[in-house]
């Protein structure tokens, strides 16, 4: 009976130690890790926004390893001094969407967790030319990863570098690079899987990209979400055998990413989920000045067999594309567009189409009837058709355009596709340039000459007139614009009689001070503007109008003897006839030189009168007024 009695004493030990584990395992592993990324952003001044995306694992994560926030550290890199500590709450929480929404798996559901805060990197703290790091520990990864040792205890150490914020005594602004949101979608085995994880910098680095062993950091089981992040370095986890840093998910081709557009590759031949890191470094200068990093993870699964579609081309008269072989030759006046057939082997597919241009950018053909629909369904045809056609106003200029005409399935998890690659050449309609001529003065030849000038009398009215003519009969445009200045204020007034082949116009100016009084120079643009098919072309005249004052005032002969013997005739010098002052410009004042240079009178009102020095002589004189004329003369002094 006593030993029956320990018996039971020892099994209800046993459950209860089994039962605490059951209690506390879970908790204390906080399994639930997909991957994520750091990432900082410049705002003004010394304030930037310091953001952790985490991906968590909704399915089998732990509910108490969602946290509400997460304890990022910042450290200098040279020396792995502690700069900082940071908080940062959990401010949205949302689920990664797959690619295509009917290809939801229920083996995946991530859940998109965002920690950012605003924090302060003053220049005269941060400004060690070796750069600083960010980091966050946080363990642990999820379960079920099949290229990994120890996943349910395998931590992930989230790590970011960024450059001092001050370079030569001058601040140097950065923000890490945008990586593309992280997929949702599985890989199917066996088939191509690809994906942009691509990144767009704010600042206009260069982006590099390669493949980079997940860290793993400090933190564990025992440790799962320390108070703050240890300084580097930090071990990475540890691959099972036959898979390493350039092997991390097997395929054939294994997993790789093109390290000028982040785009991921792989033909997986294993089932199983696969966890990966992806490295994107910004150089700025061709010197590198900082990294981000993402890990993520990758389903790998069998699919159902899907066949890709097809499509074939013809002319719109039936005569069939053969690619590789024909281009088009797209002229004025000849047919522009193609018929596109295209279907799918499998049933109740839903087939798209789509145009990318290889070589060129715009303008873009486009499909003139819909370029969609549902194939080998009760109903539905088992081929579809669709017709595009080329801009009338394309332009290879010679060259042979690449265009590809692509049609895909909606099958899982990615589509496939079939590709018809389409060589053309296209010219444009001839077209003319339009003539214009007028009764302005003929422009000058030289290609950076000023604009004619013309100089109307104050008071006085100018006329011109312009004519516009197209050979190409296209429709016509006359148009005068003041740069700065409205032509009515200045007292101008411009009217055109526009029409096909021809146009004309008369411009007139009342000569005002007003006018001057708007702006310092007088600049009217003319134009002749056609609206053709495609090229449009035009024919401008500028031209700088000034105010001058009237020809019966430009004319100034002063007297040049004076007798000052008080017999009442020429005893003083007096200009009673001096040019008039003119919107702005007015009299400054008379100075009167000896022969040698030396000032003997000054003189600022109009009304001045000069009865000589006593000392007869040849003396001269200099008229100023304040839109800088002048005016220079000699007066002979008798006794």
């Amino acid at each position: 009976m006593k030993y029956v009695t320990l018996f039971f004493r020892a099994k209800r030990l046993w459950l209860a130690v089994v039962l605490l584990m059951l209690l506390t395992g879970p908790a204390a592993r906080a399994t639930h890790i997909v991957g994520g990324e750091l990432d900082l952003q410049y705002r003004s001044g010394s304030s930037y926004a310091l953001t952790l995306t985490l991906y968590f694992d909704a399915i089998n994560g732990s509910p108490g390893a969602l946290d509400d926030d997460m304890r990022a550290s910042i450290f200098e890199k040279g020396t792995n001094l502690r700069m900082q500590n940071v908080v940062l709450p959990l401010t949205s929480n949302t689920f990664v969407s797959y690619t295509n929404p009917a290809c939801t798996s229920s083996a995946l559901s991530t859940r998109k967790l965002i920690y950012t805060t605003t924090i302060s990197l003053p220049a005269a703290t941060y400004a060690s030319t070796g750069g600083y790091y960010v980091a966050v520990e946080r363990c642990c990864r999820n379960q079920g990863l099949s290229n990994i040792v120890n996943s349910l205890g395998a931590a992930q150490a989230f790590y970011l570098e960024f450059p001092a914020v001050v370079r030569n005594g001058q601040p140097f602004l950065d923000s890490t690079p945008r990586i593309f949101p992280a997929l949702g979608d599985y890989a199917c085995r066996g088939e191509l899987f690809y994906y942009d994880f691509g990144g767009q910098d704010p600042d206009g680095d260069s982006l590099a990209y390669d493949l980079v062993t997940p860290l793993n950091g400090h933190a564990s089981t025992g440790n799962s979400n320390p108070n703050q992040a240890a300084p580097a370095p930090y071990a990475p986890i540890t691959w099972v055998a036959g898979l390493g840093e350039q092997n991390q998910i097997p395929g054939n081709p294994t997993l790789g990413v093109d390290a000028r557009t982040g785009r991921l590759t792989v033909r997986p031949t294993q089932l199983g989920l696969f966890v990966f890191g992806v490295r994107c470094s910004e150089y700025r200068g061709g010197v590198k000045i900082g990294e981000t990093r993402r890990d993520f993870q990758l389903f790998v699964l069998n699919c159902p067999r899907n066949t890709a579609p097809s499509l074939e081309l013809q002319s719109t008269t039936g005569r069939p594309y053969r690619p590789g072989r024909d281009t088009l030759r797209l002229v004025p006046g000849a047919d522009r567009c193609l018929q596109v057939r295209f279907t799918d082997p499998d049933a109740n597919s839903r087939l798209t189409l789509s145009l990318r241009p290889v070589n060129f950018t715009t303008p873009v053909p486009g499909f003139t009837t819909p370029a969609a629909g549902l194939v080998r369904a009760p109903g539905a045809p088992d081929s579809l058709t669709a017709r595009f056609c080329f801009p009338d106003c394309l332009n290879s200029n010679g060259q042979v355009y690449l265009l590809d005409v692509i049609v895909a399935d909606d099958g899982c998890s990615l589509p496939k596709r079939d590709t018809v690659r389409v060589a053309f050449t296209a010219t444009l309609p001839p077209n003319a340039p339009p003539l214009l001529t007028s009764t302005l003065p003929p422009p000058l030849n030289a290609q950076d000459a000023p604009p004619v000038t013309i100089r109307v009398p104050l008071g006085t009215t100018y006329l011109a007139t312009l004519t516009g003519l197209d050979t190409d009969g296209d429709a016509l445009a006359l148009t005068a614009t003041g740069q700065r200045f409205d032509l009515a204020a200045a007292g101008m007034r411009f009217t055109a009689q526009n029409g096909r082949g021809q146009a004309s116009g008369t411009f007139q100016w009342e000569a005002t001070c007003a006018a001057q009084a708007l702006t310092s120079e007088l600049l009217v643009t003319f134009r002749l503007q056609e609206s053709a098919v495609c090229n449009t072309l035009a024919q401008t005249r500028t031209v700088r109008f000034e105010v001058v004052p009237t020809p019966d005032t430009v004319a100034f002969l002063p007297p040049n003897i004076i007798t000052p013997n008080r017999d009442g005739r020429n005893d003083v010098f007096t200009l009673p006839d001096l040019p008039p002052d003119l919107c702005d410009g007015r009299f400054g004042g008379i100075t009167i030189y000896s022969r040698w240079g030396q000032e003997v009178y000054h003189s600022g009102s109009r009304g001045f009168r000069w009865g000589g020095r006593g000392v007869a002589g040849t003396y001269y004189f200099l008229i100023t007024y304040t839109d800088g004329r002048k005016y220079k003369g000699w007066l002979q002094v008798n006794p």
